[in-house]
């Protein structure tokens, strides 16, 4: 028997909307027990990275799944971006990446990813100030770094966890705002950057808290100020930038959560809510706390529109200190 062109035409819209059904049934059955995984473009012991594993630890059974930490640190966290980018864009595969996600075009003239349209904005998760760190003895405070460095120009440098990462950006910030000339020194990684501000090899460095707290705390680094606009509750001592003599120096540090940028809208939607809850909840709040570390969450559309506005920010940073890959 012959079916008509009307006939046709009812079967092909019948078929579709079962493909369509099918789909979103599939994006309601996500994760379906499939370990997803969190790239994370820098070492392991980071800001980022430590913030990462404090999510997944809680991400995998609030979604009744595994959830793993992939370190691929290299090029100031384009590496493991890259990753993100070209990965299949079924939630599978997310990227958790810090404020230095929105420098890398400015000073990377050839990536292979767009910053802004090759990812979906899911979350910022956590802000951390970062701490303006010496080695013991080698200053004693932020006014005598300044008046060191202002009289023997060029004579000094600072440490970062790679270009364009959240830590050049604050110690850029910092420079420009003070007036100082000295020569940066890129890291792959916070312990790394740290290891030789210790060794007195490397004269400062604005180091993560989350990382730095316990070497402050056993006086194998000393904190001369906090690079945000307010003090920390883990070491109220200590004062902002600002309020030691530097005004304009003040930088923010967050921690984001990101995916490819076709996955599906419910799948976003889904972990956004989950994560939002993890981390305002009380048991992970004191582990932040602790860190000197706060929650710092949003509702993904609002996320997309904070990225693009610091984004232009960060140009303005990078083009003022003349920012370069080495």
């Amino acid at each position: 028997m012959t079916t008509s062109l009307p006939g046709r035409r009812s079967l092909i819209a019948a078929s579709l909307a079962l493909l369509a059904l099918g789909g979103a049934h599939a994006e309601g059955d996500w994760p379906r027990g499939q370990t997803i995984r969190l790239i994370v473009p820098f070492t392991a012991g980071s800001g980022t990275d430590i913030v990462a594993r404090l999510v997944a630890e809680k991400l995998g059974p609030a979604l009744g799944t595994s959830v793993i930490i992939d370190n691929k640190p290299g090029a100031g966290g384009t590496l493991g971006a890259t990753q993100v980018a070209k990965a299949p864009a079924d939630g599978y595969t997310l990227l958790i990446h810090s404020a230095g996600h929105l420098v890398n075009p400015a000073i990377y003239p050839n990536l292979p990813y767009d910053t802004l349209k090759d990812f979906a904005g899911i979350t910022p998760l956590a802000s951390l100030p970062n701490v303006l760190v010496t080695s013991p003895g080698r200053f004693a405070d932020e006014k005598d770094l300044v008046a060191q460095v202002k009289a023997r120009p060029g004579g000094f440098n600072y440490a970062s966890a790679g270009n364009g990462s959240a830590t050049h950006m604050n110690a850029e910030v910092f420079r420009l705002a003070a007036g100082l000339q000295a020569q940066h020194v890129p890291f792959r990684g916070t312990p790394e950057a740290m290891t030789e501000v210790m060794g007195g090899r490397i004269d400062w460095f604005f180091a993560p808290m989350v990382s730095a707290l316990p070497l402050v705390k056993d006086g194998r680094l000393k904190a001369l100020a906090v690079g945000t606009g307010k003090r920390s509750a883990v070491m109220p001592e200590i004062p902002t930038t600002v309020e030691a003599g530097v005004p304009g120096s003040e930088y923010l540090f967050w921690v984001g959560l990101f995916a490819p940028a076709k996955t599906p809208r419910p799948v976003v939607d889904r972990v956004q809510a989950e994560v939002s809850k993890i981390m305002e909840s009380p048991d992970l709040k004191a582990r932040l706390d602790k860190l000197g570390a706060e929650p710092f969450t949003m509702p993904s559309a609002q996320f997309d529109k904070f990225l693009a506005d610091e984004t232009a920010k960060a140009q303005q940073v990078v083009k003022a200190a003349g920012i370069k890959v080495d």
